[in-house]
């Protein structure tokens, strides 16, 4: 944000629109990643294209800094709009997705790329296994978060923030290829689960006029002890009909096409991913909220005051106490839901439910704040005479913003714990690893749907002749309002989500009270366990 509106000038909407879009492709391209893996590209390869395309996006991004091609462009070397021609917008529109293709991608192949590489016999896979839980505790993190909160903001030249970044991931992914000598080409993917919503629905389609028999006995299932196997279920019958077996032809040679005739138990995964639908729908709002942010949030704190005292406080120290909030706000979750006993079916219900809505609780709480801080910043802005001083900083402490940031880190932790234990006992065991990028899908969403709903609000803003509630920078904008408008709308999608959750139909036929043991690959909270889960949230490591 503070690179485009500094440098680039561009409108605050015009900012935060790019930066929307990076982050909601952040958060739908891993569902892409996984199938291409799971149905194209082994999980090997995937990391090197992924590694590649992080490696040309962040080189694209430093060189879209204008004192990079100013030689070659014949334009100016300042940090300013006039020094930015048309050669850095082709580079910087073209570095952002390739930084979300490639960021997006690694964390859902890294776990199997060390099994390919057990499996494959390859030598020292257990300094493999250790190095990948370094990766993936939070050591690594804390490491970066100190670097970037000590070392960014005395590196001034953007073309440095960007630059050394770019050279890291260059290095990284001449190191990677290295590996790709011992790689077991004979490995191949095993093919997407995905498919199999495609194939009953096709099948479903292509038997439109067909009667589904009254015994669910005569539709197809493999009876077969090796295979899971999930009873039918007399919900949405429509789709039945993927598994009707038509008299007429050889049921060996309908067995063989498998975009004509499905078994019961895939249609009933089906039916699960369907029925979620409705409540996936009333998440999508809190999408919205999470991307002011990375937007708002972000131009707000770039404009007020670091320092306290003589001392310069680094802004990203907010965005850190954003993070651990969020942590710590996601562990007392799971352990709220461990303490109610999630092994019964009544209490992951309520456990889940409750905490979904407690996290848009927050969320309300976060927009109500953010408001009463941004009127008390416009006011400060009036009252100084900054109102035409974009630039100028803020005489109000960066510290008014850490309640919104706390608060906004806590919604963002209980919200992704609470709809992981929604979802968890509705979602088809097939379908597992899928699991985790099904929640980042609805941010991702919701993200792209933030666009919309700033254009709708700021077109509603101006009507009867008023002023556009959205303006080219803070000073002139009116956020407050904004900002109390995204409360009550989520208010009311909260009411909607309650009576939804009342009214959904939960898989029964998974929550039963038992445990039942399946293999499975685990991502949550960038842990990934690979080996025997139950359906009760408790994961034993291989």
């Amino acid at each position: 944000m503070a690179y485009l509106t500094n440098v680039w000038k561009l409108e605050i909407t015009h900012a935060s629109t790019i930066v929307t879009i990076l982050w909601a492709l952040l958060n739908l391209l891993p569902l892409l990643h996984l199938f291409i893996a799971d149905f194209i590209v082994s999980d090997y390869w995937m990391v090197f294209i992924f590694s590649i395309s992080t490696s040309a996006g962040m080189g694209f991004l430093a060189m879209s800094t204008p004192p990079v091609l100013a030689r070659i462009t014949g334009k100016c070397s300042e940090y300013s709009p006039e020094c930015v021609g048309r050669g850095q917008k082709v580079l910087l529109y073209t570095s952002l997705p390739l930084i979300a293709f490639g960021v997006a991608g690694p964390a859902i192949c890294y776990a199997r790329v060390i099994v390919e590489r057990r499996n494959s016999g390859v030598n020292n896979v257990d300094s493999w296994k250790k190095f990948w839980r370094f990766v993936n505790s939070r050591s690594p993190a804390n490491i970066v978060a100190l670097i970037a909160v000590l070392g960014l903001p005395y590196i001034n030249p953007w073309s440095l923030q960007f630059g050394i970044p770019a050279i890291c991931t260059l290095v990284a992914t001449l190191l990677f290829s290295t590996t790709l000598s011992s790689y077991n080409r004979k490995l191949k993917p095993n093919g997407s689960p995905l498919t199999i919503l495609i194939q009953v629905l096709v099948a479903a389609v292509s038997k439109l006029f067909y009667r589904i028999p009254k015994d669910p006995k005569e539709l197809f299932e493999i009876q077969n002890s090796q295979l899971h196997s999930v009873p039918h279920t007399t919900s949405l019958r429509c789709l039945d009909k993927a598994a009707v077996i038509i008299p007429t032809k050889p049921i060996e040679e309908q067995e063989k096409n498998k975009w004509r005739l499905c078994r019961v138990t895939e249609v009933e995964e089906t039916k699960a991913i369907v029925r979620m639908i409705p409540v996936s729908m009333t998440l999508i709002f809190c999408g919205v909220v999470n991307a002011i942010g990375f937007t708002y949030f972000m131009a707000q704190l770039d404009q007020t005051n670091p320092k306290v005292g003589r001392l310069k406080v680094p802004a990203l120290v907010l965005v850190w106490f954003y993070r651990e909030t969020g942590q710590k706000c996601a562990d007392l979750s799971a352990k709220l839901s461990d303490y109610l006993d999630v092994s019964k079916s009544a209490s992951r219900k309520l456990t889940s439910s409750l905490g979904i809505v407690v996290s848009m609780i927050l969320a309300i709480l976060c927009c109500i704040t953010a408001a009463k801080v941004e009127s008390r910043r416009l006011g400060v802005v009036r009252e100084h005479g900054l109102v035409d001083k974009p630039d100028e900083t803020v005489p109000m402490t960066m510290f008014w913003l850490l309640p919104q940031f706390l608060l906004l880190g806590a919604f963002d932790g209980l919200f992704g714990t609470g709809v992981v234990h929604f979802v968890f006992d509705q979602f088809p065991i097939s379908m597992y690893r899928y699991l985790q990028y099904f929640y980042r899908s609805v941010l991702g969403i919701g993200h792209l749907c933030s666009i919309l709903t700033v254009f709708a609000v700021g077109k509603i803003s101006e009507k009867g002749g008023k002023m556009n509630w959205f303006q080219h920078d803070l000073n002139q904008s009116r956020l407050d309002k904004y900002y109390y408008t995204l409360a009550w709308l989520l208010a009311v999608n909260l009411v909607v989500f309650i009576v939804v959750a009342v009214f959904y139909r939960y898989n029964e036929s998974k929550l039963k009270d038992e445990e039942f043991c399946v293999t499975c690959e685990l991502e949550f909270d960038n842990i990934t366990v690979t080996g025997e889960c139950t359906l009760n949230l408790k994961c034993c490591c291989c």
